[in-house]
């Protein structure tokens, strides 16, 4: 019996695509290696970030111009980028359905949780959930299962009565590592390949579907 819904931010319930890239862009170009605005980089979206930015600095995770690109890419995003982003269709009237028939929410997201809250805030998305988790500012918890057996040890959840909603095989992967089952949002930012390889429980094509998946589940 599914009780528990962990949720995935970027790609799943927001596309914040104009704020990371550009943010990531800046963040970049301040330790002078500016990328081609014709580089598509939509693919860091999702993953912890301080390595998806060594990636493309050609750099190891550890080194410190990935750091020093990091803090740019905050400069930035705190001020401007996390505002750049909107809600996907159908999410908030979703939410509030789930929380209306009695599943707990809670936020599982890579971004730190201070951008996290925010966004929830701005976009008045977090009256649904019971507390919004994510990473900390010195990177601990960006790894997804780290984060979801957090969520669960802190909260006491059974992983049996959870259910990881997400867009990257991250988010499938890191539920799988804990013993939680995950529905593939399709709209996001993984790959058909990507979401194969992973090969969630369930796939759904608008946030919305969640509903119809859970009823199945319930029997």
């Amino acid at each position: 019996m599914i009780k528990n819904l962990l949720i995935d931010l970027d790609g799943t319930l927001t596309d914040p695509k104009e704020g990371i890239t550009a943010s990531a862009r800046y963040g970049l170009a301040k330790v002078g290696h500016p990328i081609a605005d014709t580089e598509n980089i939509d693919w860091i979206i999702g993953p912890p970030l301080k390595a998806s930015l060594a990636k493309l600095l050609h750099v190891d995770v550890h080194d410190v111009l990935a750091e020093q690109a990091l803090a740019g890419y905050r400069e930035r995003f705190a001020a401007t980028g996390l505002f750049e982003n909107h809600v996907f269709e159908d999410v908030a009237a979703t939410l509030a359905d789930l929380k209306q028939q009695g599943y707990r929410l809670f936020l599982a997201t890579a971004k730190p949780e201070i951008y996290a809250r925010q966004i929830l805030d701005y976009f008045d998305l977090l009256q649904y959930f019971e507390y919004p988790y994510g990473s900390e500012l010195n990177g601990e918890r960006t790894n997804k299962a780290d984060l979801i057996a957090y969520i669960l040890q802190q909260e006491q959840l059974q992983p049996e009565q959870c259910l990881m909603i997400g867009d990257r095989e991250h988010d499938i992967l890191g539920a799988r590592a804990n013993g939680v089952d995950c529905v593939a949002v399709e709209y996001g930012y993984g790959s058909a390949q990507e979401l194969d390889l992973a090969a969630p429980k369930h796939r759904i094509q608008c946030f919305v579907q969640i509903l119809s998946v859970l009823e199945q589940l319930s029997g």
